[in-house]
């Protein structure tokens, strides 16, 4: 099984559609084999579900994440773990444990997550409330 989170220093990275890296665990048995942070080379939302899908992964765990992202990792396969945080491999123990919550954490546009973030209306670098684009909310 691979086992994928959204990755920052360490810890899960909050906006799924802007992650830059993810830390990819192969896991056998129950265990941890091997992990190794990958970066997803620019791609950003729902072309995020192809890079996954690509190497294989089973699982993802992130932090808030949009509906549009949300299909295409159905589509791909992907079992879907958000809202998670903190430190990537307490995560993913936590996981392996059982007790890792299969929460959702979608965008919410009554608030503004600030610069470049999900606000109500079409912010710069934003998603905006009514233009989505292709793969759905900014996360």
């Amino acid at each position: 099984m691979r086992v994928a989170v959204t990755y920052e220093n360490g810890n899960v990275f909050q906006h799924f559609g802007k992650s830059e890296f993810f830390k990819i665990y192969d896991i056998e048995n129950g265990a941890v084999k091997s992990a190794e942070v990958v970066s997803t080379n620019g791609q950003g939302h729902g072309a995020l579900a192809g890079v996954l899908q690509g190497s294989g992964v089973d699982v993802l765990i992130c932090g808030g994440i949009g509906m549009g992202a949300q299909n295409a990792l159905a589509a791909a396969g992907v079992e879907l773990y958000a809202g998670a945080s903190g430190n990537t491999d307490e995560v993913v123990a936590s996981f392996l444990a059982g007790t890792l919550v299969k929460g959702s954490s979608n965008c919410n546009h009554h608030h503004d997550h600030g610069e470049g973030g999900c606000g109500h209306h079409h912010s710069e670098g934003g998603c905006g409330h009514h233009d989505h684009g292709e793969g759905g909310c900014c996360h």
